[in-house]
């Protein structure tokens, strides 16, 4: 029997499969999950390549769509990373590892870890697999909380690991006794936080316990892609003696540039060095120099992070004032609403209004997850929201709600 953890709706698998994703690229991305998720419960093409299903998918999206479904931000790159790009393009017919040097250089002093730590990545999604991937196996297992981002559990499938999903806390963190205490023989034991998809925080010091009382040959992977969106403490600084922790970061949350591509895995160097035995590539001097002058600019973290926090906590009210359900305590760039009904239903309902919001986890299937989008994006997202959810309900919403009449999470 499937995991819940990962696990999703058999239509959304089936179309993972089809595509060639799973089969083909074990690396799988938040835009991956959210073309499934959009698809899930269209009628199955004809056989179609990847290339062409992605095609179909786009064009099925009007251009004046509000695409609040991936977690991206909607701000793209800053200013300097957006001038830096243009300035270096003429020298895209190189490879430039001086530049992609100079940003391992940058981070590690601002974070005062020997560079030696730090591993350039085209995104976090590379280096999350292949952490699994080199740290998993038929018998050591992959823990992670439920709900939380997918992409682990299915490199964990890719590598034959068991995968054990833990309850998040009443709070909605991480519930970091139970997950040491899952599984002696585990090989990976995941946190994302802030967690992705609820937005809600584990604390620095829950995860430093984890580290000390985990089974003494586990890994402890915590991504901290959504981190300069809270208040949350880092624990890169972990890194600098242990080789039982790997934290990772993107520069595709705050710092706006997930079509660009640039991610760390900080660790031990010997840890990095396993993880190089799965591939790495030159990454493109103008990601490189783009993330390195983000990193320069003083004023994007308060600045985004303060846009961003006023755009979620204006909807969050708006929300609350009209008694929709949401899970609370976010602090990232999404947010979940329990809707009452099938979370898929919502989801077809909202596209019809010109709004792409995000998907469900197996283990709250009425929940449906918002990503944060621009001020304009959020005030479309509260109208249309509320003309779906004051509509009368289908019959097969009425028939969703008496075989659901309390969500588990709100009992």
């Amino acid at each position: 029997m499937k995991s819940p953890l990962v696990s999703s709706a058999v239509s959304r698998r089936s179309f993972l499969f089809s595509a060639g994703i799973a089969a083909s690229l074990p690396v799988l991305t938040e835009s991956h999950f959210a073309f499934a998720a959009f698809q899930a419960d269209k009628p199955a093409p004809k056989p179609m390549s990847q290339q062409q299903m992605m095609k179909q998918f786009f064009a099925s999206i009007p251009p004046d769509a509000v695409l609040i479904n991936a977690n991206e931000n909607p701000l793209g790159p800053c200013e300097a990373a957006r001038s830096a790009i243009a300035s270096v393009a003429g020298k895209g017919g190189r490879y430039d590892i001086k530049e992609m040097m100079t940003l391992v250089e940058v981070f590690a002093s601002q974070n005062s870890i020997p560079a030696d730590n730090f591993a350039v990545y085209a995104g976090s999604s590379e280096p999350l697999h292949y952490s699994v991937l080199s740290y998993t196996g038929p018998t050591r297992s992959f823990v992670a909380g439920d709900p939380t981002y997918e992409a682990g559990g299915r490199a964990a499938e890719i590598a034959k690991a068991k995968v054990c999903p833990v309850p998040l806390t009443k709070t909605y963190a991480h519930d970091v006794k139970a997950m040491a205490a899952k599984d002696p023989n585990a090989g990976v034991i995941y946190i994302c936080n802030p967690n992705n998809p609820t937005g809600t925080i584990t604390s620095r010091e829950d995860i430093l316990w984890l580290l000390e009382n985990k089974p003494k040959d586990s890994m402890l992977l915590v991504d901290e892609a959504y981190i300069h969106l809270s208040d949350a403490q880092s624990v890169v600084d972990q890194t600098a003696n242990r080789k039982d922790i790997i934290v990772l970061r993107t520069f595709s949350k705050i710092y706006g540039m997930a079509g660009i591509r640039c991610g760390f895995a900080v660790a031990h160097p010997d840890v990095l060095h396993k993880l190089e035995l799965c591939g790495q590539n030159a990454m493109p001097v103008t990601s490189s120099i783009a993330a390195r002058v983000s990193l320069e600019d003083t004023s994007l973290i308060p600045t985004r992070k303060a846009y961003i926090a006023n755009a979620r906590n204006t909807t969050l009210k708006f929300l609350a004032d009209n008694n929709y359900k949401v899970i609370p305590g976010s602090q990232s760039n999404c947010f979940m609403i329990d809707t009452g009904r099938n979370g898929h239903e919502v989801m077809a309902a909202m596209a019809q209004k010109k709004v792409i919001i995000g998907r469900t986890w197996a283990v709250w299937p009425s929940v449906v997850r918002i990503t944060v989008g621009t001020n304009e994006d959020m005030a479309k997202f509260r109208v249309a929201y509320k003309e779906v959810m004051d509509a009368p309900p289908t019959k097969a919403q009425l028939e969703y709600r008496l075989r659901n009449p309390v969500a588990p999470h709100f009992s």
